[in-house]
C-alpha cells in the first residue's frame, strides 16, 4: 500500500472539512488513520491538529456504526463469515501452553524464558510465536479473561510468622487497656513515623487545586539535596482523642522515643491525669521502643522515677505493628493531611502536623525536638537486672512494669 504523505492528508482534510460536523469530522480522521496503517493515528493528528483521543474515538465511532448496521441486518457477509476466532475447545495445545507459561513452577518448565520476567500479553505471544504458535497479544488477552486470569497486583496480607500467643497476646493488652481506662490512668499508644524528607520533593496523595497548576517539584528524591530528615515519633492518648508528636532531627533512639514520651507528660499528659500513678504503653515489638531493646528499659525506668509513675509496657507480637492504636488513629490522619504537600522546611511539618483534626474530635500537637541522640549505646545485661522491673507472668518479655525508685542511679 502506497504511503500517503501528510501533505495530502492535510489538504484532503481542509477541502472536506467544512461540511463536516465533529462526529463525522472525527470518523473521517479514523478513517484515514486506518488507512494509513501502522503510526496512522500520529500521522493524522500533526496532519489535521486533532488530538490522538479524537481520532481513537473517531474509529471507535466507525467500529460502532458498522455494529449497527450487521444489528438492522445490512449485512454483506453472512453470520459465521469471515476470519474464525481461536477456539479453546478445538485448540486445548494453545491453552496448555499459555498455562505452563504463566505458572511454570506448578505446571511448566522452571526454566522458561518468562519465569524471571514480566507476564504481559505481549511477551506470552511472542514466547508462543518462538514455540511455532502464531497467535498475537489480543487473542492471549482474550484466552485468559476466558480462563479466568486478570491482572493482580501484591497485597499485603502476610505478618510474618504467626506466633501461637499472638491472639491471647491481643487479648491480654486489651483487657490491661481496659482495666488502666476504667481507673482513669492514661493508657498510650507509641510508635515512630516513617522518616520524611525535608526538600521540594513529591509527597504522595492529590489535593484540590486549579487545573493544569500541580505544584512543582524535584524529580529524584536524593538526600543530597534534601535540608534534612526527620523522625516523627508520635504518642497518641486512647482516652482523650489527642496526639502528640516531637520530630527528631537526630537519630531515631530509645532515647529519642522516651524523651517523647517524657515531653508528652510535661505538656499534655499531666493536666489531664493529674491524680494518675499508673501509666500504660503499647508499643510495637521492634524499633527503638523494642522489647530487646536494653536503652528503652534503661531510659523508661529513667522516667519512671522522675514522674513518680508506675509504668507498664505492652508489645505488640512481631509482625503486628499495624494493630497498634496510633497508625490508625494518628498517624494515617497526619499522612492525608499533608498529601500532596512538599515538606518544604521543618516548620511546615509541624504546621501540617498540628492542623490535623478529625471529625472524631482528634486533636494533634508538635513539637520540635532538636537534641542529638547518638546511635549504638551498649547497655550491660548487669545494669538491666538492677532496673526496677517486674515482668508479668505472661510473656514476660512483651508485657513488664517498671516502678519508680527515687534512689536508683540509672
Amino acid at each position: 500500500m502506497a504511503i500517503v504523505s501528510e501533505e495530502i492528508i492535510k489538504e484532503k482534510y481542509q477541502n472536506i472539512s467544512v461540511s463536516l460536523n465533529e462526529r463525522s469530522r472525527r470518523m473521517w480522521a479514523g478513517s484515514e488513520a486506518i488507512g494509513y496503517g501502522r503510526g496512522g493515528v500520529s500521522v493524522v493528528s500533526r496532519a489535521t491538529g486533532m488530538s490522538n483521543k479524537t481520532i481513537y474515538r473517531g474509529i471507535s465511532d466507525i467500529r460502532e456504526s458498522q455494529v449497527d448496521s450487521e444489528n438492522k441486518g445490512d449485512r454483506i457477509r453472512k453470520t459465521g463469515g469471515g476470519r474464525k476466532k481461536i477456539s479453546l475447545l478445538s485448540n486445548g495445545e494453545l491453552v496448555n501452553r499459555l498455562t505452563a507459561l504463566i505458572e511454570p513452577a506448578t505446571r511448566g518448565d522452571p526454566e522458561s524464558i518468562l519465569r524471571w520476567t514480566s507476564k504481559s500479553t505481549r511477551k506470552l505471544a511472542e514466547e508462543l510465536n518462538r514455540q511455532g504458535v502464531v497467535v498475537s497479544d489480543t487473542t492471549i488477552g482474550r484466552i485468559l479473561k476466558e480462563q479466568g486470569y486478570s491482572l493482580q497486583a501484591n497485597r499485603k496480607t502476610q505478618e510474618g510468622g504467626d506466633h501461637p500467643d499472638r491472639d491471647r497476646q491481643f487479648e491480654f493488652i486489651y483487657a490491661k487497656i481496659n482495666q488502666l481506662l476504667a481507673q482513669n490512668q492514661p493508657v498510650i499508644s507509641v510508635d515512630t513515623k516513617k522518616k520524611e524528607l525535608i526538600g521540594n520533593f513529591k509527597n504522595n496523595g492529590k489535593e484540590w487545586s486549579q487545573k493544569h497548576t500541580p505544584i512543582e517539584v524535584e524529580v529524584y528524591d536524593f538526600l543530597s539535596k534534601a535540608n534534612g530528615k526527620v523522625a516523627p515519633y508520635g504518642v497518641y492518648d486512647m482516652a482523650n482523642n489527642k496526639g502528640w508528636v516531637s520530630v527528631g532531627i537526630s537519630s531515631d533512639t530509645a532515647q529519642f522515643a522516651v524523651n517523647t514520651i517524657r515531653t508528652w507528660w510535661y505538656q499534655m499528659g499531666h493536666a489531664l491525669y493529674q491524680n494518675a500513678t499508673e501509666l500504660l504503653i503499647t508499643a510495637d515489638s521492634g524499633g527503638s521502643n523494642g522489647y530487646r531493646v536494653r536503652l528503652w528499659k534503661k531510659e523508661l525506668q529513667k522516667l519512671a522515677n522522675e514522674i513518680n509513675l508506675t509504668i507498664h509496657v505492652c508489645h505488640f507480637p512481631p509482625g503486628t505493628s499495624k494493630w497498634n492504636k496510633i497508625e490508625h488513629r494518628l498517624f494515617s490522619y497526619i499522612s492525608k493531611n499533608w498529601r500532596g504537600r512538599p515538606l518544604l522546611d521543618m516548620q511546615t511539618v509541624i504546621n501540617l502536623i498540628c492542623h490535623t483534626t478529625t471529625q472524631a474530635g482528634l486533636t494533634v500537637m508538635a513539637v520540635l525536638d532538636q537534641n542529638e541522640y547518638k546511635k549504638g549505646i551498649k547497655i550491660p545485661k548487669s545494669e538491666i537486672n538492677s532496673l526496677n522491673i517486674h515482668p508479668d507472668p505472661f510473656h514476660p518479655e512483651w508485657n513488664y512494669k517498671i516502678l519508680p525508685n527515687i534512689n536508683l542511679n540509672v
